[in-house]
């Protein structure tokens, strides 16, 4: 039987710690997520028509994604703070809803998950408070890593 995996965000008496990632390479790190809102028909419509009353929802979930990857490690305990070297928050419609995405690069010593997922979590998250009065069915989900890649620079 195999043993069960060591977390390297606990010590071995139980309490949180940061991961040390002092020794690891400078290399560059990408990720890209990817999350779906189901949405009505008339909800989907008034979106890409523009005819919200709380103006352009896709312009404002853009920005939140983008803000929130930026946020990261002031919303996910033990998450390392990076410097961001792009993020980009896309949708596509479907009859179904939304699907956004979000790649997120930096050139650092730990990866980009976190912040790709979170910017994909908080562009879910916009257009439901942007929608909620018109649209009391939506669901969010699932919400998932789809690749990350590094590279040495």
């Amino acid at each position: 039987m195999e043993s069960p995996p060591e977390f390297s965000h606990i010590r071995p008496d139980g309490s949180a710690i940061m991961v040390d990632v002092s020794d690891k390479p400078v290399m560059r790190r990408e990720a890209t997520a990817v999350g779906f809102i189901a949405l009505d028909g008339s909800t989907l419509e008034a979106i890409t028509g523009g005819l919200l009353p709380k103006g352009d929802v896709l312009a404002a979930a853009r920005i939140a994604g983008i803000q929130a990857a930026k946020r990261t490690a002031d919303l996910i305990p033990l998450c390392h703070p990076l410097p961001l070297t792009k993020v980009v928050v896309d949708f596509e419609a479907s009859p179904e809803g939304l699907s956004i995405s979000a790649t997120v690069r930096t050139d650092g010593k730990t990866g980009v998950e976190m912040e790709a997922l979170t910017a994909v979590s908080l562009s879910a998250l916009t257009i439901y408070d942007m929608c909620k009065a018109v649209d009391k069915q939506m669901v969010i989900g699932p919400i998932r890593l789809v690749e990350k890649t590094k590279e040495s620079l």
